[in-house]
């Protein structure tokens, strides 16, 4: 299999229980708020299209990686066909780099809104978005990470039990899964794509996030300094619900800049340093892949009003 991540049975039974809570969690979001989306179209829910979109990217990734993962975690001994690996890896890089960007298009989405709903920048009645708009920005979202994820399923092939990996790609996975391993012609063309891989797709968009959420932060600061000379304005009573959405987004934001910040700094650490702490930084980066999936429908729940009422009707129940 490779290089391995050793997991003592403990640390196994706990990425079992985020992995399934994860599913859960992503599986009510998915289900809550498309129901919602699908029965009332109205121009509010245009953010709740964008959570419907990153649950899905969540459940498809726990799917067709982490539940697989685990799998091999409990001594299963998993090989694949070269044909079957260069599926499964274009498919991991690619669900995990539309996972980044879903993100950072629900924290963009919302600066746009406020931006829109705010007096101090812009026109009170620009234009709203659509639906086809909305939908069209999602898909090329998914079409452009799967025209990138293409090198992934070219340079992909079926290893065998002395295989050790030599490289790996953050976006995707932290070490050989059901035998398949990275196969690039050379160490350069092999780190050049890791490279860019983490540059493109968590670096830049970690420092989009932040700066999309600073800009967010203060547009809503400066809503209290001009409120009193505009109070009249009916979009303005949407600020408040502007408001909380911001503090929701932001924690999804800082949610996923730490888990996987870890993950980026562990599994760079094993490319281009390769020390004595590569293997037990390894472990972390798997926790770090799984703790924004799993967490990310908790803090929804605490922010989301349908999502917090379903909740509290569940627990009433």
């Amino acid at each position: 299999m490779g290089l391995r991540s050793p997991l003592s049975p403990a640390l196994t039974a706990f990425h079992i229980i985020l992995v399934a809570l994860g599913i859960v969690g992503n599986i009510i979001v998915f289900g809550v708020i498309g129901k919602s989306v699908m029965m009332e179209r109205s121009t509010r829910h245009h953010s709740d299209i964008i959570i419907v979109n990153l649950a899905m990217s969540n459940l498809m990734v726990s799917f067709v990686r982490n539940i697989l993962l685990i799998i091999s975690d409990l001594g299963f001994r998993l090989y694949s066909s070269k044909g079957w690996c260069q599926f499964l890896m274009g498919v991991w890089v690619w669900l995990r780099s539309v996972n980044v960007w879903s993100t950072f298009f629900l924290s963009a989405f919302h600066l746009h809104t406020l931006k829109r709903v705010t007096p101090t920048i812009g026109d009170l009645q620009g234009p709203r978005s659509t639906y086809r708009t909305l939908l069209l920005s999602l898909a090329i979202i998914w079409i452009l990470n799967f025209l990138y994820s293409i090198p992934a399923h070219i340079f992909s092939t079926s290893g065998n039990e002395n295989t050790t990996e030599t490289l790996m790609l953050v976006s995707s996975t932290t070490r050989p899964l059901l035998g398949c391993v990275w196969n690039f012609p050379s160490n350069y063309s092999g780190l050049a794509y890791a490279t860019t891989s983490m540059m493109v797709h968590e670096i830049f968009p970690i420092i989009l996030m932040a700066v999309t959420n600073m800009m967010s932060l203060y547009i809503l600061n400066t809503y209290g300094r001009s409120r009193s000379s505009v109070q009249d304005a009916p979009v303005l009573k949407r600020v408040p619900a502007e408001k909380r959405a911001a503090k929701v987004i932001l924690a999804l934001v800082m949610l996923f800049i730490v888990s996987w910040g870890t993950s980026i700094i562990s599994v760079n650490y094993f490319n281009y340093n390769r020390g004595s702490s590569a293997e037990f930084l390894l472990v972390v980066a798997r926790f770090g892949n799984s703790i924004f999936i799993t967490m990310s429908p908790v803090v929804l729940a605490i922010g989301h009003r349908r999502l917090r009422s379903c909740m509290k009707s569940s627990v009433s129940d």
